[in-house]
């Protein structure tokens, strides 16, 4: 198994054998279920699609999804759904957090915190202008124009607007930790999302 979901509880810490003292993001990532296999004669690809977390209410799944639980015979109608290439797996079977180790490599995606308008110099990264007394420029972008050519704005162009709310991934990650009968995966260091919401684990080659 290449990957899981899993939602962030928050950060902890444990002690390595040496006494060192380690930071670790712990993620319960809960038991998915195969409930669908793709095959290369039929789909043209090998891989499975898992589905995670708990059951979602009839009336909020469409009906391609409802045909995809109704043909694999399951009744759970699962929050989230991923594909993952690979094979071996058949449809019913549980993955966990056993797929997984600690010194595993992984990479963690998920969705970093919003923190709404902000202007160049926390968006960007821009240095500012003299903050002296009477230069009456500090936190602002300065010219954006382009001269009489192209008359316009170049597409690209950092500016003040919406900042976080992206998906960002994490790689090589190190696993600090697996405890397989509470479901959660302690990572070392932090990754990107706000409590509670949902990270991918992804294992590196």
């Amino acid at each position: 198994m290449t990957g899981i979901l899993g939602r962030k509880l928050g950060m902890s810490q444990i002690f390595s054998e040496d006494g060192r003292l380690i930071p670790v993001t712990v993620v319960e990532a809960a038991p998915g279920v195969v409930i669908e296999v793709k095959t290369l004669e039929k789909h043209g690809y090998e891989a499975i699609k898992v589905g995670f977390f708990e059951e979602r209410k009839p009336r909020r799944v469409n009906k391609p999804e409802k045909g995809v639980f109704e043909k694999a015979g399951i009744k759970a109608l699962y929050r989230k759904m991923k594909e993952y290439p690979m094979s071996g797996l058949q449809v019913g079977e549980t993955v966990t957090v056993e797929k997984f180790a600690k010194g595993d490599k992984v990479s963690v995606s998920g969705t970093s915190k919003g923190k709404g308008f902000q202007g160049v110099m926390k968006r960007h990264n821009y240095a500012g202008g003299p903050s002296g007394h009477g230069s009456m420029f500090n936190r602002a972008p300065g010219s954006i124009g382009a001269s009489s050519f192209p008359s316009r704005v170049w597409k690209g162009k950092t500016l003040p607007g919406h900042m976080g709310s992206e998906r960002v991934t994490t790689r090589n990650v190190e696993i600090a930790g697996v405890k397989a009968e509470q479901n959660l995966i302690l990572l070392r260091g932090s990754v990107p999302g706000a409590t509670g919401s949902i990270v991918e684990i992804r294992k590196v080659d």
